[in-house]
């Protein structure tokens, strides 16, 4: 069945050119103009993934990512930014953005960031081949449900973090170095782009130890990656 996609752009020429690109690859295309609209269509579940330039009026593409990922954690977004000096404020605020684009970019880079991403997406819904649940410390992680509790108290993980956190518990209790965890939770494209891996891996102890700048559960390996320590199944 082909995916609807979201485009969001004040730019009438960039809207044009992403729609006609999307629909000659059989995709489905819905285009706004703003954050506002771009939350509300979501909101109605009439998309499946989305587009978004950073710079938007009424509502800017930080706001309204935030607000989506307020409740739907799992719709892939692509954001598009002019300014390379914007992708660390993409990267760096949770946003849960789940790549991003520096304008000018082609069709075809854009096209197979899409599909890099669905196929990751789909990927990621068959959990089947995992221990279902992890019990480490005061964490407790039901990876079917993708629920994530500390102290009983249920927390929000962006799209990635999730990846990253169940790519690391799959790979428990092995050294795993920052290029391999690129490449398998965000696709061999990332190449040498590593310190993706070490704003997600903070953001991942931020959230789930207990103390963040003495981490138990995701340790680092000075000069090659990370562990995650974890005893499967209890």
């Amino acid at each position: 069945m082909s995916k609807t996609i979201l485009v969001v752009d004040d730019e009438p020429a960039i809207v044009t050119l992403i729609t006609y690109n999307l629909e000659q690859a059989n995709y489905q295309v819905v285009s706004v103009d703003n954050g506002l609209d771009a939350v509300e269509i979501v909101q109605k579940g009439l998309v499946d993934f989305v587009i978004m330039d950073l710079m938007l009026p009424q509502l800017d593409g930080v706001e309204a990512t935030k607000q989506i990922r307020k409740f739907d954690e799992q719709i892939p977004i692509i954001m598009l930014t002019a300014k390379t000096s914007q992708v660390d404020k993409i990267l760096g605020l949770e946003l849960g953005a789940d790549d991003y684009i520096t304008k000018p970019f082609s069709p075809q880079e854009l096209l197979s960031r899409i599909k890099v991403i669905l196929r990751r997406t789909d990927r990621a819904i068959n959990l089947a081949e995992i221990d279902p649940t992890l019990q480490a410390e005061n964490i407790a992680i039901d990876f079917k449900r993708m629920v994530v509790k500390k102290n009983n108290e249920k927390i929000q993980l962006t799209p990635n973090e999730f990846k990253l956190l169940r790519y690391l518990y799959k790979n428990a209790n092995q050294v795993l170095s920052r290029d391999q965890i690129l490449e398998k939770v965000w696709g061999y494209e990332y190449g040498g782009q590593t310190r993706i891996v070490d704003i997600h891996i903070s953001h991942l102890r931020d959230k789930l130890e207990n103390d963040p700048k003495h981490p138990q559960l995701i340790k680092t390996i000075r000069g090659f990656g990370y562990e995650f320590v974890s005893k499967k199944g209890d």
